[in-house]
């Protein structure tokens, strides 16, 4: 059996000069068929003449061209108006004629450059054939000449607004297209942010706390392993952010999630900064994209913590409802309430920034702020789909 859409495909693979060639084939030997002769366009009304010789040349002309009506509009209405106007000065009155509205449509819709001087040429020359026809007197008189004109004008007029359609599609497509890169880019320094940001800032804090560690060599040790080991999965994680952006490159993409939560707030520990973890719920009944917007929240929030309240108690605080996360993280800020301002103000915005966006096209919400008591306050609440 003939798989239809194969058959399509591969048509659709050939050259435009192929497809379109059987156009051409068909109007070139509809007037060998005994009742179409003499049944064509008759703009003249001049006596018909036999076929001859000169008549296989002007359906020729009229029909052949239409092979590269597409790649090559002009120089097929060019040939195409020629083999007309013979057909029509000689009397022949093929059914080709049909050929030259097919090539005035086509042009309107193919051609890129000289527009106005192809329908300018187009009209003298259109003109000059009425001259020649009325000197050969003809009886189609001006209205009839004027009409058929019209018709040929609709033509191209109908292939004009076809090549509007498309250009107006194709601006569209172009606009998604770079909207979705420029989504695409947003997300990918989002990513970046966070992965870079929370991994640098541990390490920094590690090695500044080595500093004084010198004469304890055990402690430095263990400081410094956990330098390396920090290090060791920035390197982990931005060698998974670029399978994400050349999958052929590895085996995938990694999706961290709310129950790698643990692993990170242990990081942080080492780093020095004292944080309690509190999770209650199963992780696995959230959605992915949940997840990851939760898993995102207590890394900037951990990050900011070090950055601008190292040392001071941290809480963070995971649960997962029958339809949600809810993620919130606490950090007591050492010196007060100006000492916890300066977790909000200290950094460039972006991450929490990038993070509200984030949380809201998931259907969620985030504050971050001071509360009365002091603490700077990270919360967010994420429609985890659950239960569609």
């Amino acid at each position: 059996m003939v798989d239809l859409r194969r058959v399509r495909a591969a048509w659709q693979r050939c050259d435009v000069v192929v497809r379109d060639l059987p156009l051409a084939l068909v109007i070139a030997v509809a007037p060998l068929v005994p009742s179409v002769q003499h049944q064509g366009t008759q703009l003249g009304d001049l006596p018909d003449r036999p076929t001859d010789l000169l008549a296989v040349v002007a359906v020729a002309l009229q029909a052949l061209p239409l092979a590269v009506r597409r790649r090559w509009p002009a120089v097929c209405l060019a040939f195409v108006s020629l083999g007309f106007a013979i057909d029509q000065l000689r009397g022949y009155h093929s059914a080709a004629g049909v050929a030259l509205p097919v090539a005035l449509f086509s042009t309107a819709a193919y051609l890129g450059r000289h527009r106005v001087a192809t329908v300018v040429a187009a009209s003298a020359a259109y003109v000059a054939v009425a001259v020649a026809l009325a000197r050969q007197g003809s009886a189609e008189g001006t209205s009839g000449f004027v009409t058929f004109y019209l018709v040929l004008a609709v033509a191209w007029a109908v292939g004009a607004w076809l090549r509007r359609t498309r250009a107006t599609e194709a601006e569209h497509r172009a606009l998604v297209a770079e909207t979705s890169r420029a989504a695409e880019r947003t997300r990918i320094a989002s990513e970046l942010h966070d992965v870079v940001t929370h991994h640098v800032t541990a390490m920094v804090v590690q090695a500044e706390a080595a500093r004084y560690l010198t004469a304890d060599p055990g402690r430095l040790d263990q400081t410094l392993t956990a330098v390396t080991d920090t290090g060791r999965r920035a390197i982990d994680d931005l060698r998974h952010l670029l399978d994400v952006l050349d999958p052929a490159h590895g085996s995938g993409a990694r999706t961290p999630t709310v129950g790698e939560v643990g692993a990170l707030v242990e990081q942080t520990r080492q780093a020095g900064q004292p944080v309690e973890y509190h999770h209650v719920g199963n992780p696995e009944r959230t959605a992915g994209s949940a997840e990851v917007a939760a898993y995102r929240v207590v890394q900037e929030a951990l990050t900011n913590a070090l950055k601008h309240a190292h040392g001071s108690r941290t809480v963070v605080r995971v649960r997962h409802d029958d339809d949600a996360v809810d993620v919130e993280v606490s950090t007591e800020a050492a010196t007060g309430t100006d000492g916890a301002r300066s977790i909000a103000q200290g950094g460039s915005g972006r991450g929490l920034d990038g993070l509200r966006e984030r949380v809201a096209v998931l259907g969620g919400d985030l504050s971050a702020g001071v509360q009365p008591g002091g603490a700077f306050v990270v919360h967010a609440r994420i429609p985890s789909g659950a239960r569609q």
